[in-house]
């Protein structure tokens, strides 16, 4: 399976989204934290990012007569880099971005159907606005962004740290606009 197949899927997103700030998980703690995902369908998209490279295996025990793993996640492979992002077709983003929804939606209702879910007080926010802008500060407005999140990526879990899931959507809504060619003057 290639990358692209592997990472645009909602429930491994969201198991990607579970695993990272270096956790070391077992499929078990996984299931307790994806209930709305049935068991067997977490234990096989554990299975499909472990074969793949992913995941891997930094503990074994066994429980109870069965091997009882502990995963990490690898960052290095949990991602999509530059270089394929541009050789996706217009159907792969549009699947990326369908995936990408469906695993934002399926976390947000996760988290409204947790025992005292308090988006006020979570500071829960999902607005939208539009801004207007050149390439140039386009391209300034990401570096930014790209310095804000940086240096926040390594944090590790720690008392007092609760993960947050960030999604950052950016596209233009309509065609730039194109220089208007002059028109015939008229002379009077």
């Amino acid at each position: 399976m290639d990358t692209l197949e592997l990472l645009l899927h909602p429930v491994r997103l969201r198991i990607v989204h579970a695993m990272s700030g270096g956790r070391t998980r077992t499929t078990s703690d996984l299931c307790a934290g994806l209930t709305d995902v049935p068991k067997t369908t977490v234990y096989r998209h554990v299975g499909l990012l472990a074969e793949a490279g992913v995941l891997e295996v930094v503990d074994e025990q066994r429980v109870h007569g069965a091997v009882e793993r502990h995963y990490r996640l690898r960052r290095e492979h949990a991602g999509i880099d530059a270089e394929t992002a541009a050789s996706m077709s217009l159907d792969e983003h549009r699947q990326g971005f369908a995936a990408a929804m469906a695993a934002l939606h399926a976390e947000f209702n996760a988290y409204l159907d947790r025992e005292g879910a308090d988006p006020t007080a979570d500071s829960v926010s999902y607005r939208q606005g539009t801004l207007w802008l050149t390439p140039d500060e386009l391209a300034e407005m990401i570096d930014a962004l790209r310095g804000v999140l940086a240096s926040r990526t390594d944090n590790q879990p720690a008392p007092g740290r609760t993960p947050h899931l960030l999604s950052m959507i950016l596209f233009p809504t309509a065609e730039p606009e194109r220089p208007r060619e002059p028109g015939p003057t008229s002379a009077g």
